[in-house]
């Protein structure tokens, strides 16, 4: 019991960190490195508390998160994508399995095409010049709070009719 309660304090913490990651990169452009090192640092105590086994289900966790971390230094390196953003996805496909963190994926670019639309048209209504920067970060927690919602919440799955 008292397992379990550490468990989903680790997801609690997590949404908290997400909704962290959002409220600063809509308020400052920024994901502080202090969030994203916290992220992947407890991701360990969330294996733990899950249950999963060193091989394969920890070293499928790692390989993820480092075909993540490439591909995303790649778009970063192309600046299509900030260093914030690309920690914080880091961080969470350590968390994430993989299938839903492939989902997970798929609502943060909806999201994110919803919320690049929004920032434009107010970019446009105030008139502004410069380049537009999207705070990604809230597509990124969007993404990240769905997956925990729909496939780590006690009876989310089942009562989404997912299982």
């Amino acid at each position: 019991m008292l397992g379990e309660y550490f468990h989903y304090g680790l997801l609690v913490g997590l949404a908290i960190a997400l909704l962290i990651a959002a409220f600063t990169d809509l308020r400052r452009r920024q994901i502080d490195n202090w969030l994203n090192a916290g992220v992947a640092l407890a991701a360990p105590l969330f294996w733990w508390s899950s249950g999963l086994s060193l091989w394969p289900d920890v070293a499928i966790q790692l390989g993820v998160a480092m075909a993540a971390f490439a591909v995303l230094a790649g778009l970063f390196a192309l600046k299509m994508m900030g260093g914030g953003d690309v920690k914080l996805l880091t961080a969470l496909a350590l968390w994430i399995e993989p299938s839903w963190f492939l989902k997970l994926l798929i609502v943060m670019a909806l999201a994110g095409g919803l919320l690049t639309i929004v920032v434009g048209c107010w970019h446009i209504m105030r008139r502004q010049r410069d380049r537009i920067k999207v705070p990604y970060g809230v597509a990124i927690a969007i993404g990240g709070l769905w997956v925990l919602g729909t496939q780590y919440l006690p009876g989310a799955s089942q009562a989404a009719g997912l299982r």
